[in-house]
């Protein structure tokens, strides 16, 4: 058995060396004529559809050297009989080239075409460095703007349809195999070098989803005699941040996920606990911070994630809920409430007693206002967190006390791309954008692609006894 290797020199290198001398000439002709009145941009644009023109011959040249012309071949050791010979159009980044390809058939009738297989064509129809981009492009945009974007610059030009279905069929792949995948990008991380602290952290964002049973909850709430009003059809995805910290408290870097609707956030937290677990892998003395707000099911996994570390709820929904109290005791706007506010702000990120300080205060408030039930509601609120709450000892260690970063995460990743005017997902969709969104901003988008596309990729093995028809013929 032989491997089916491609020769150093292409095997049809007069469609290149045309191409090149055609480009030659045309630029030899561009120098010698007169501009007249063209504007600079205009040479721009033509140098640059010349440059493209001779890529795709290129290309075109080089995706023909990979087909295989044998009667028949294995792959995954599998036979596949050779059956047709046709023409395809590929989109590369310079646009799109037609070649020439031949299409083999298994005895499973599974047909399936070399040249794809050993460029690494993604979803039958880009090239490697076209899909990169295009899923890149359009994890930022939507794909009618992606399209805009992409023809102004003058290189390929899929259609809005192509770009809509591309980071799906890439969702797939990856889907298939995350755990994998994620256990690779997490065996390339290397905690940064300065490195003292490590925060944790998770929360949740509304999504407008296309099968979230928006008109069968309007329908229920009106049967109840509610109002209509508000997010129905929407569901909660989830986000979630390992950040690191300096000795100043400095963030040094964060890595971001994130997951469509989920019951309990079953993926997420199972992410963002083997993510911590090989930061702490690496670099075991790095203190632990647990970040998140109040809600309940959030500190049901962090008290339960290992190490123990120092919990902290967010500093900012804390003062949000101490604002609320005082405004229904004192008056919202009120010069006394806004004093008191003042006072008790201050008093709860400085004092080393700062949370006991608060609620005996809140006591008293509820004690002189026993009908006004925020404030009863705010008091539990802060006896239930009174242990997550040592802000003045975190901050003399310089550990983070606001979960802003996963709060960030949640409108980056998610609502920025997500919950714009008139959108609605459903789980594949958006899940194929909020993960290229988080491998961004994760940095690890080189890694990540190198994985996703390598599964495109197949090796061609050509038994020992197979000669060209064409010689045998002649034997």
């Amino acid at each position: 058995m032989r491997v089916f290797h491609v020769d150093a020199e292409y095997t049809n290198s007069g469609r290149s060396t045309r191409a090149l001398e055609r480009l030659r000439e045309q630029l030899d002709a561009m120098r010698s004529r007169a501009e007249g009145e063209r504007s600079f941009e205009h040479v721009e644009r033509e140098i640059h559809a010349l440059f493209n023109e001779a890529e795709r011959e290129v290309l075109g040249e080089k995706l023909e050297s990979l087909d295989v012309g044998l009667p028949h071949i294995l792959i995954d050791d599998q036979r596949h009989h050779r059956v047709l010979e046709g023409t395809q159009t590929y989109t590369t980044a310079a646009g799109p080239v037609t070649v020439r390809r031949t299409l083999y058939r298994s005895a499973r009738n599974r047909a399936v075409v070399p040249m794809e297989l050993r460029a690494g064509i993604i979803e039958g129809h880009w090239t490697p460095l076209a899909a990169r981009q295009a899923a890149f492009v359009v994890a930022h945009l939507t794909p009618g703007e992606g399209e805009s974007v992409l023809r102004e610059l003058g290189n390929m030009a899929p259609s809005k349809s192509s770009l809509d279905r591309l980071p799906k069929r890439l969702n797939r792949c990856w889907e298939a195999q995350r755990e994998a995948f994620e256990a690779s990008l997490r065996e390339a991380f290397v905690v940064p070098e300065d490195a003292v602290t490590v925060a944790v952290s998770l929360d949740g964002v509304m999504v407008p989803m296309k099968d979230g049973e928006r008109q069968d909850k309007r329908a229920r709430s009106r049967a109840a005699g509610k109002q209509t009003k508000g997010p129905a059809g929407y569901q909660e995805a989830s986000c979630a941040t390992l950040s690191f910290y300096d000795i100043e408290g400095e963030r040094l870097g964060t890595v971001r996920m994130g997951r469509m609707p989920e019951s309990k956030k079953v993926t997420l937290k199972a992410m963002l606990s083997a993510e911590l677990s090989a930061a702490l892998g690496q670099r075991p003395y790095l203190t632990v911070v647990k970040l998140a707000d109040g809600a309940r099911d959030n500190w049901t996994y962090l008290d339960a994630l290992v190490p123990e570390g120092v919990a902290m709820v967010d500093f900012y929904h804390g003062v949000q809920q101490l604002k609320a109290a005082l405004d229904a005791g004192y008056g919202e706007g009120s010069a006394k409430g806004q004093a008191q506010f003042k006072k008790l702000r201050h008093v709860l990120l400085e004092d080393e007693d700062g949370v006991e300080k608060v609620i005996r205060a809140l006591v008293y408030l509820r004690t002189k206002h026993p009908r006004r039930k925020r404030i009863g509601e705010v008091l539990r609120y802060f006896r239930r967190n009174r242990h997550r709450m040592g802000y003045a000892a975190a901050k003399a260690e310089a550990l983070p006390i606001g979960s802003g970063v996963v709060e960030a995460a949640c409108k980056t990743l998610a609502t920025q791309r997500l919950k714009r005017s008139g959108m609605r997902w459903r789980h594949e969709g958006g899940q194929a954008i909020l993960t290229l969104r988080a491998l961004v901003q994760s940095e690890r988008y080189d890694h990540a692609w190198n994985l996703l596309s390598g599964t495109y990729r197949r090796v061609v093995e050509v038994p020992d006894n197979v000669i060209e028809l064409s010689q045998r013929r002649a034997a």
